[in-house]
């Protein structure tokens, strides 16, 4: 199997300016943006600006739920938030209960309790309504670039003949007090006082994909194609002693071009750059060491404009919305996504008609 023949059948998104994935691209598109202040404080006693998904938009928590004893409020959140994308990545296959597994992204940072990662799957698979196998899934905490490495994961599941399809994607909410507190404490919410940080936020996205063959046995549509995933790390990220030289994403780009699986110079980049200078840093350098692998006047995107910062969650929401402004012909192919952890985890896929 070539690495073209993985495919994206179906996208499931909620963000805060879409309950789904129409939705939510087509709010982007328009550069709708939706945030808010939030009756949370910060240490200058000013309200936090959030980017929320609606409360009224989000599913109650299954009544199997509950009573689970240690499920922490930002958890419950997350369970909420990833409910319906999964539902409606999972749509094209219809009634269909076979298993299907998930390789799921979750948030890098944590609270002072820490997400058990396979308690999480067995939960989102009740609150989903078991849409998915949690004993053929696996879960991580890398943050922004966790979304692309849970992609290739899924990818690489199909491309070895494991599974005919796979669900790829990440959940995040920073509505959660001790994070809040500790982002606030290191400078990096935006606020009057900060203009270099950024504004959190929360979402889930997921894609469907499956090989090109089972894809086309069952009649399914096609949304686009995923190359394999680049992966590297920047050994002067945020939180490192270490100085900061942008190799880490330099050298994904390059992997990802050294591939050779896409022949045509990228047209559109999307970004998961958040508005903290340090990412739009980043970018100049990994795009000036791979210049001659993008067009001339390219498309640039960073939906955090317009959504907030989605960590964990910003993988499937950037290639998805790649694949269907692909589709809708309002972008072009072949698109590059591309996230950036905090702590130097680095990774990026090529999206393709």
């Amino acid at each position: 199997m070539s690495a073209s023949d993985v495919v994206i059948i179906g996208v499931g998104m909620a963000t805060a300016v879409g309950l789904s994935a129409p939705e939510t691209a087509a709010a982007v598109r328009a550069a709708t943006s939706r945030f808010a202040e939030t009756p949370i404080r910060d240490q200058q006693l000013e309200p936090f600006t959030l980017a929320e998904v609606p409360e009224g938009g989000l599913p109650p928590l299954a009544e199997a739920l509950t009573t689970v004893p240690g499920l922490t409020s930002r958890e419950r959140r997350m369970l909420r938030l990833a409910a319906q994308p999964l539902l409606e990545c999972r749509a094209p296959l219809g009634e269909s209960r076979r298993p299907i597994g998930i390789s799921l992204a979750l948030p890098e940072r944590e609270t002072n309790k820490p997400i058990d990662r396979a308690g999480f799957l067995r939960h989102l698979s009740v609150q989903a309504d078991g849409v998915f196998d949690p004993r053929g899934s696996d879960a991580s905490h890398v943050g922004r670039a966790g979304g692309f490495i849970a992609i290739g994961q899924a990818a690489l599941t199909i491309q070895h003949g494991f599974a005919d399809f796979m669900i790829a994607g990440g959940v995040e909410t920073y509505r959660d007090l001790y994070i809040l507190a500790t982002l606030d404490a290191e400078r990096r919410v935006k606020s009057n006082e900060n203009l270099d940080g950024f504004i959190p936020g929360e979402g889930a996205g997921f894609l469907l994909l499956g090989s090109d063959r089972a894809a086309v046995a069952q009649g399914l549509p096609i949304l686009g194609r995923v190359t394999p995933m680049a992966m590297g790390f920047e050994p002067g990220h945020l939180y490192s002693a270490e100085p900061y030289c942008g190799d880490g994403l330099a050298s994904t780009f390059q992997q990802l071009v050294a591939q050779g699986v896409v022949d045509a110079p990228i047209a559109e980049v999307y970004s998961s750059m958040t508005g903290e200078s340090h990412w739009a840093k980043e970018w100049g350098v990994a795009f000036l060491r791979s210049r001659a692998a993008f067009q001339e006047g390219h498309g640039m995107h960073h939906p955090a404009d317009c959504f907030g910062e989605t960590g964990a969650a910003s993988g499937a929401l950037l290639v998805g919305l790649a694949a269907l402004g692909i589709q809708g012909r309002y972008r072009r192919s072949p698109a590059l996504a591309y996230g950036s952890s905090d702590r130097g985890a680095r990774a990026a896929v090529i999206v393709t008609e």
